[in-house]
């Protein structure tokens, strides 16, 4: 919206400083004596175009040029003796968009093509006094002082953007050393800590169960809070070390996937379904994550012994299910865990539905339909 209105704002600007320069001219011509012919009115006219074309020198700037210098020349050569103002500010505003070249040629052209002008006068006059002529509606040293000037802005705007775009760099570095710092914090205190955690809760847990004696539930609490805190934290680590270069997982990735899922000796299957087609990135990443979390939370509390994953690329969705045969059951329902309710909350974000719940026939199932609006 501010960039609307400041856009409007600058054609206004424009529209204004044409209006003032095409007046400046018209008064200039009718307030200069010269010889009265027929071709006054056409004089006129080349006047107020040459000054109103001005409103179009930022969108069109050496089209603008081009018509102000004709203008120029047409209305010096039916005799009208008016400074060329309008091809001043259209030489500044060619060389403030970077057209410096051919700035120079045109300039070049009018500054011969002028005492031409002047000579074609349907009054006699000598080439002296034409010459003289010439020189008073374009003096040279108006041309490399408009020149000049829109030079010196565009450097200006260069080093301002340039500037801008350091600061923007040197803030996006520092961002990302503070990201590995933290990263690294986390790395040294945290994760070891955590793991020490684990791996005593899974020692007590395992000679308990050697000794044949019940486990408490708050030891088994710990070792699943452990493992649980472990995953999260090698997820936080791996996003705080992702320095955005390498593209994250996603559809295509799934087969890799399915894979580790069997070596862990889980019977994993996965079928494509419908026309592939693009999808967002964000379907993409969180169609990956639904189908990793899905797999993991089966292999860690399912039991199962197959799982399958399909894919089903619809024209304005993309379908995801994925189906195990543990032991959950309508009556053992399990509680959501973290990994449940983040999935939730991906899928709930993209404006999605998310379904997963065990099944009548036993296991577990996970479904969830991501819009990605119509393919072409």
């Amino acid at each position: 919206m501010n960039t609307g209105r400041a856009s409007v704002q600058a054609g206004f600007r424009d529209w204004a400083i044409a209006v003032c320069v095409a007046a400046t001219l018209l008064v200039t011509g009718v307030s200069r004596n010269h010889s009265a012919t027929d071709l006054d009115l056409l004089g006129y006219v080349l006047l107020a175009a040459g000054g109103l074309a001005l409103a179009a020198r930022r969108r069109a700037p050496v089209p603008v040029l081009a018509v102000t210098g004709l203008c120029v020349v047409g209305y010096q050569a039916v005799g009208f003796d008016v400074p060329a103002v309008a091809f001043l500010f259209a030489v500044y505003a060619a060389v403030r968009a970077g057209h410096r070249n051919i700035t120079v040629v045109v300039a070049v052209m009018m500054l011969a093509a002028l005492p031409l002008a002047a000579l074609a006068l349907p009054q006699d006059m000598p080439v002296g006094e034409a010459l003289a002529r010439a020189r008073g509606v374009l003096e040279l040293a108006w041309l490399v002082a408009a020149g000049a000037a829109g030079e010196a802005l565009r450097q200006a705007e260069r080093r301002a953007d340039e500037a801008e775009r350091t600061r923007e760099e040197t803030a996006r570095r520092r961002a990302d050393e503070e990201r590995l710092h933290i990263a690294r914090e986390l790395h040294d205190s945290l994760t070891h800590q955590i793991s020490i955690i684990k791996v005593q809760a899974e020692v007590a847990v395992h000679l308990a169960h050697k000794r044949g004696e019940q486990v408490p539930e708050a030891l088994l609490a710990i070792r699943e809070a452990g493992r649980e805190a472990t995953r999260e934290l090698r997820a936080t680590l791996e996003a705080l070390r992702d320095d955005g270069k390498s593209p994250p997982p996603g559809l295509r990735h799934l087969p890799e996937l399915v894979e580790r899922a069997r070596m862990t000796g889980l019977d994993a299957t996965l079928t494509i379904e419908g026309q592939r087609h693009d999808v967002p990135a964000a379907v993409d990443r969180t169609a990956y994550r639904i189908v990793q979390e899905s797999l993991t939370n089966i292999a860690r509390h399912a039991a199962a012994a197959t799982a399958s994953v399909r894919i089903d690329y619809r024209p304005d969705a993309l379908a995801i299910r994925v189906d195990d045969d543990g032991r959950a059951t309508p009556a053992t329902a399990p509680m959501p865990g973290v990994g449940l309710l983040g999935m939730r909350e991906r899928v709930t974000a993209l404006g999605g539905r998310l379904r997963a719940e065990p099944r009548g026939e036993g296991g577990f199932t996970v479904q969830a339909e991501l819009p990605v609006g119509p393919t072409s």
